[in-house]
């Protein structure tokens, strides 16, 4: 008997979703920050045993929109929640939780909903158990699994328990298959991490990410990237002073890539400025958010 089928992964933003991800793939594949509303698209990540394959669909914190951006990443939650065989809502412990009645009417009916309850290294054993109260009051789900994504704690008990409500399937992916993305995808997803890391404020958010050129040979990756801002205030704090800044940021950048790669990486960024791109139909069709 085989079992496949396709979990969306939901949650508030800082819930640890991609962390969770990340742990249970065994590798780094979603980009993670300390920071809110890192993840802006849906990335799926496949995990393949002898006896089943669980594609899991990372997704953008579930928030009140702000701009279109905002919206489209919201339709990038919806199409996962469509998609899904079991929806698994991460849950933060430490008292980040999430709108029980907002949740609901994003859920489609008949879907079975799984809570992963995260960071309990960071709660009570009392404390614990009034969140489960409550989570099983407010949403009636099929189950809940207590984890802590950061600790690499919980995540066998887990997958053993989506495993419940996965159908009999072949695999949808080759067994070697660990996401549908691409090194370029991946390559402006890492530029964007190390954004969120090094700089504060707004700068994150009001920033795009484009590979513009992506040359693979054996032994060297030629990437040419642009960095886009709304402003000109922004695009000087991107550059920093005399470009250390940004010379900080091509050099942690590129030492990343070369892990993911496994090869040398020329790196070469650029800063331009598209005003209001957040807001812009045209210039989120062009950064990919329309898939």
């Amino acid at each position: 008997m085989h079992k496949a089928g396709f979990i969306a992964i939901v949650g508030k933003p800082n819930a640890g979703k991609s962390t969770l991800l990340n742990t249970l793939l065994g590798q780094d594949l979603s980009i993670v920050t300390h920071k809110a509303q890192t993840t802006r698209h849906r990335i799926r990540g496949v995990v393949t045993q002898s006896d089943y394959q669980l594609v899991f669909s990372d997704t953008p914190g579930i928030i009140t929109p702000g701009y279109q951006l905002h919206q489209r990443m919201m339709t990038f939650v919806q199409g996962a929640f469509a998609d899904a065989d079991v929806v698994l809502l991460v849950y933060d412990a430490t008292g980040n939780d999430m709108d029980a009645e907002k949740f609901k009417t994003l859920l489609p009916t008949g879907k079975k909903l799984v809570v992963a309850l995260n960071k309990i290294d960071l709660s009570n054993q009392e404390e614990l158990e009034k969140i489960v109260q409550k989570i099983e009051q407010q949403l009636s789900p099929a189950a809940i699994v207590p984890i802590s994504a950061k600790e690499k704690f919980g995540g066998e008990v887990l997958i053993k328990t989506l495993l419940q409500f996965i159908p009999e399937a072949p695999p949808y992916f080759d067994k070697d298959t660990l996401t549908d993305r691409n090194e370029r995808f991946f390559a402006a997803e890492i530029i964007r991490e190390k954004i969120f890391l090094q700089y504060d404020k707004e700068i994150p958010y009001s920033v795009e990410v484009s590979i513009e050129e992506f040359k693979d040979t054996p032994k060297l990756a030629k990437i040419k990237s642009y960095i886009f801002v709304e402003r000109e205030s922004q695009k000087a704090i991107l550059l920093g002073k005399n470009g250390l800044a940004i010379k900080k940021l091509g050099t942690d950048s590129r030492k990343k890539i070369e892990e993911m790669t496994g090869k040398k990486v020329f790196l070469e960024l650029t800063v331009k400025i598209r005003e209001d791109w957040r807001n812009n139909e045209q210039q989120l069709n062009k950064f990919g958010y329309n898939e």
